[in-house]
């Protein structure tokens, strides 16, 4: 191998670790993180695909480093700093302190340093800021309205590929409804350190194996036979509860509709949305 070979070698090797060391700093979209790269060259080096393999070859030693809000960021050092339980709970009790005790300023100097801890932990330490809140929720409404799959980064840095269906309020704590293997889960947005949306879209009326859950009522549930997907889940003197799994959700959708004030869609709730838009689009049809 000649020397030219092996400086060539040594300086991409160099540039990777100054790529992780840029984002061990901080979160950068792409331009940012080039331009925060190049401005230590007296020469650009540094483009749009370099950094991208870099970023891989990180990837590939076992760093875990996600595009959240267009941004990269690194959410798992699996050789950083092994912090303990113990660990964990007095760095708790330390941000308890900080948030009552000390004044406005001095709160965000010390959530500065647990930002710049974390990027050098093996766990997730850092409180999500409120803005950063309200962008995952922008976000979960951006991927519903494009109907793309997205994957929530939890804070403790564990992944989920899922479909997203609803922001619901509950409690006084905002949930966010997805649809993960087939089922309908409610994960509470303050267990999530960032959103991100994917590339792929999927088909509302048959992402998921989900049961539809309806409740039929009086003369109708009283003359209702099952159909094939169908299973009895409950029924009293004049109601029918039935599990429908496997239908085409459009067409379950359109015979629940004939079905009138006698049918009840109760689950899932992307289903009884669906079921509400289409009363609301034929009442139109009534406006005088």
């Amino acid at each position: 191998m000649s020397s030219n070979t092996l400086a060539k070698k040594n300086l991409s090797s160099i540039q990777v670790l100054k790529t992780l060391q840029a984002l061990l700093e901080d979160d950068y979209s792409m331009p940012d993180l080039l331009k925060r790269l190049n401005g230590e060259t007296t020469t650009p080096v540094f483009n749009n695909s370099i950094v991208s393999k870099y970023i891989n070859t990180c990837r590939y030693c076992g760093i875990d480093i996600p595009k959240i809000n267009n941004k990269y960021l690194i959410a798992n050092m699996p050789f950083g700093i092994d912090l303990s339980n113990d660990d964990l709970s007095v760095i708790e009790e330390l941000k308890d302190i900080a948030k009552n005790v000390t004044s406005e300023r001095q709160n965000k100097i010390f959530d500065i340093f647990l930002s710049k801890l974390n990027r050098f932990s093996n766990k997730k330490i850092a409180k999500v800021d409120r803005k950063i809140t309200n962008i995952i929720k922008e976000f979960f409404d951006k991927a519903i309205f494009e109907k793309r799959k997205i994957k929530l980064i939890f804070k403790s840095k564990i992944s989920l590929d899922c479909i997203p269906l609803e922001i619901k309020e509950k409690g006084g704590k905002t949930e966010f409804h997805v649809i993960s293997d087939g089922r309908e889960i409610a994960i509470n947005i303050d267990k999530l350190a960032g959103i991100e949306i994917l590339e792929k879209k999927y088909n509302q009326y048959n992402s998921s194996n989900d049961s539809v859950i309806f409740v039929l009522k009086g003369a109708l549930a009283k003359r209702y036979s099952l159909r094939e997907n169908e299973t009895l889940l409950d029924s009293t003197s004049d109601t029918l509860t039935v599990s429908n799994q496997g239908d085409d959700k459009l067409e379950l959708l359109l015979r629940l509709m004939r079905y009138d004030v006698s049918c009840e869609v109760k689950s899932p709730a992307y289903f009884r949305e669906d079921m509400k838009k289409m009363l609301e689009l034929t009442l139109k049809n009534y406006e005088v």
